[in-house]
């Protein structure tokens, strides 16, 4: 691999566009098989692609400064609305994706702008909570589902396979199996310091000890990257306003940080620097992480790579 290195927990270069795409009213092209919330450069080039899925019962918008600060170092993002309502099974979500990203080699080049090429060979799969377990049940191949197009990388940031061991949503994909997800490609794990503590007695932790980002890492096989900001929640990557009903509850039913921009940088920073180094080939500034040589925009709990 090269190495170079750059501030990734600042924006990047690249000043980037949001475009949103309606999976019932896109009338032009074949339409994508769910909405999609789209995050590209603004300068002309051929860029990688990050698909990104939102969590249990949020909304692809809440995610819009996370998936602009990565696109603004040079990624297309494309983060669909998976659902409104689910229930504890993630099959209609492993299908949708699979729908999605093979929809992408023949629709994605139509509703972007013209000087904006995808590179479907650089393609990373990543979601946070339920989105990252979905995330991680497309690379184990549950359902029996291989999209056509090969994802290079894959993304949990603070996954959740369920509300408890025993109590996992199905198909589960932990085992308890020590480095047994036998995916052959690099994954990075993002967990939250404090997803497992409970906001308040009449709910549950958001992200409980047992089905957490601990499990997801300890099954990850080489090579896998792992960091847990200290002080914050399972929800602190999201957009500081997110409005209505699921906005406001995303502030009260998970243990929260002081304020989510840390955590937003900190979780953008991570994964650009994943991408770069396992899409680009450059890992200068992942090492840079590893090695404490930049500086981070919150305290980490725990780093560790195999």
């Amino acid at each position: 691999m090269c190495s170079s290195v750059t501030n990734v927990f600042e924006t990047g270069k690249y000043t980037t566009q949001l475009q949103t795409v309606d999976s019932c009213s896109y009338k032009q092209h074949a339409p994508p098989p769910k909405s999609l919330l789209i995050a590209t450069p603004i300068e002309g080039g051929k860029f990688p692609i990050l698909l990104f899925l939102h969590g249990y019962v949020l909304l692809n918008s809440f995610y819009s400064q996370l998936i602009q600060h990565v696109a603004s170092h040079g990624f297309i993002v494309i983060a669909p609305q998976l659902y409104t309502v689910a229930g504890p099974d993630i099959s209609d979500e492993i299908y949708s994706v699979a729908a999605i990203t093979n929809w992408l080699s023949e629709g994605l080049c139509k509703i972007l702008p013209p000087n904006i090429e995808p590179n479907f060979q650089k393609l990373a799969l990543g979601g946070h909570s339920r989105g990252g377990k979905t995330s991680f049940a497309i690379a184990l191949r549950k359902l029996n589902i291989t999209p056509d197009l090969k994802f290079s990388a894959i993304i949990g940031v603070d996954p959740v396979d369920g509300m408890d061991i025993g109590k996992q949503t199905s198909p589960p994909v932990l085992t308890y199996v020590p480095h047994s997800f036998d995916f052959d490609m690099a994954t990075l794990v993002i967990g939250s310091g404090l997803g497992d503590v409970k906001r308040n007695p009449l709910f549950p932790p958001c992200a409980p000890k047992g089905v957490n980002h601990e499990n997801f890492f300890s099954e990850c096989d080489k090579p896998c990257w792992y960091f847990v900001a200290k002080d914050y929640g399972h929800v602190d990557m999201l957009d500081d306003d997110t409005k209505g009903v699921r906005g406001k509850a995303s502030y009260c039913l998970c243990k929260n940080g002081e304020s989510r921009k840390p955590m937003r940088m900190f979780v953008g920073g991570v994964m650009v620097a994943f991408l770069k180094a396992y899409l680009n080939g450059d890992n200068g500034e992942l090492l840079a992480i590893r090695d404490k040589k930049v500086s981070v925009p919150v305290e980490i709990k725990f780093d560790h790579y195999v």
